[in-house]
């Protein structure tokens, strides 16, 4: 007899596909408050499960506390400024008041979404041109877009960098370093399996079959281009 499918073993629930208590529960967004100046001061520099990134809990001047990704370089009792001055790691700030040349990280997509790009360790971004409204950027790809320049960044890189040089010697370390996060760890392909554990199994290296599957397929089934409106090269004009 063989197993379920991967989505039929994720759908039961089991422990392999539940999040740990307290994984997610921590999210580094900017204050949602745009307009108001504050300044913050550095309390704790910790990991978490749920980022690869070191965070940081700031104390905000009303004495609330809030947590951050943490740049290269920060300690504790250091001062971070938010919507105000441009100086000091950490600090949030738009884009239109960061000069050009400025490695930044947490970079907003869409003006208040709370950072997007550039979030993981040893990560930063470039300003490379402010033109009008927009303001443009290098990314750690090296690809280059346009933002809105309202869009909020924080000043330096991201904290942790030359953390996947270090190599992965055991098996069972990668599967604990993907258990935290919630994500399963080895993943084969179903060509890989046998027929009674996957539809596309069979030691043929293929699927042998057509990959496109009705919607409204057995859970058994349902594999490949679901519901797909076409598969295939297309015609070149």
């Amino acid at each position: 007899m063989g197993k379920k499918l991967r989505q039929q073993r994720r759908g039961r629930g089991s422990n392999a596909y539940t999040k740990l208590p307290n994984t997610f529960d921590i999210d580094p967004s900017y204050p949602s408050d745009r307009d108001s100046q504050m300044v913050c001061e550095v309390v704790r520099l910790f990991n978490h499960t749920g980022h690869y990134a070191p965070l940081m809990e700031v104390l905000y001047s009303d004495f609330t506390t809030g947590f951050m990704i943490a740049p290269e370089g920060i300690r504790v009792g250091d001062k971070v400024h938010v919507n105000g001055a441009v100086e000091g790691l950490g600090s949030v700030a738009s884009l239109a008041v960061i000069p050009d040349g400025t490695p930044v990280y947490n970079v907003e997509s869409s003006p208040g979404d709370g950072g997007r790009y550039a979030r993981g360790p040893g990560s930063s971004c470039t300003i490379m041109l402010h033109e009008g409204a927009n303001a443009t950027l290098q990314l750690p790809s090296k690809q280059t877009i346009m933002l809105n320049a309202t869009c909020r960044a924080q000043l330096g890189v991201v904290a942790g960098g030359g953390m996947s040089d270090q190599p992965i010697m055991k098996a069972g370390k990668n599967h604990y370093i993907n258990h935290a996060r919630n994500r399963l760890w080895p993943v084969n392909r179903g060509v890989k399996m046998n027929p009674v554990d996957h539809p596309f199994g069979g030691k043929q290296h293929h699927k042998g079959k057509s990959s496109m599957t009705s919607r409204n397929a057995p859970p058994g089934r349902k594999v490949g281009h679901i519901a797909a409106r076409r598969v295939g090269r297309k015609k070149r004009a």
